[in-house]
């Protein structure tokens, strides 16, 4: 008997093609050396501009040991920097280096391999997680 796709339940269809595309898509991550969690955090940084680490977890939902942890590495590696805050010396500012950028950009033109965009899978994926909004302690993270 075959189990077919076609006929899942909507939730199991999601789910089974989240992960067939997040596998698909760390693999290719990991053979260019960069973890998703690093990712998540350089487009983060991209796309709002030298940050925090508090806002960064904040914006990335996760908590702040996560990604105190995922900033050490990602420096160790670097895809960031961090300096000293102007205004508050006890707090750090991270930036992200060319290697980050490059990386970045490699990543992107790897997700479209993965994934194209689809402007309508984009809206129906952008209303779900809207709806969590409401639940921010149920929000996937790093």
């Amino acid at each position: 008997m075959r189990d077919a796709p076609d006929g899942w339940p909507l939730g199991r269809l999601l789910s089974a093609a989240a992960r067939a595309v997040e596998r698909d898509w760390d693999e290719r991550l990991r053979a260019i050396g960069l973890p998703h969690a690093a990712l998540i955090a350089i487009d983060i940084l991209i796309r709002t501009g030298p940050t925090g680490a508090d806002t960064l977890a904040r914006t990335a939902r996760v908590q702040p040991q996560t990604m105190s942890r995922t900033l050490e590495r990602m420096e160790r590696d670097g895809l960031v920097e961090r300096s000293p805050h102007p205004a508050d010396r006890r707090r750090r500012i991270v930036t992200v280096t060319d290697h980050g950028r490059e990386a970045w950009e490699t990543a992107r033109h790897i997700e479209r391999d993965v994934l194209p965009d689809d402007p309508a899978l984009r809206d129906a994926l952008t209303a779900l997680l809207a709806r969590g909004d409401a639940r921010p302690d149920e929000s996937p993270g790093i």
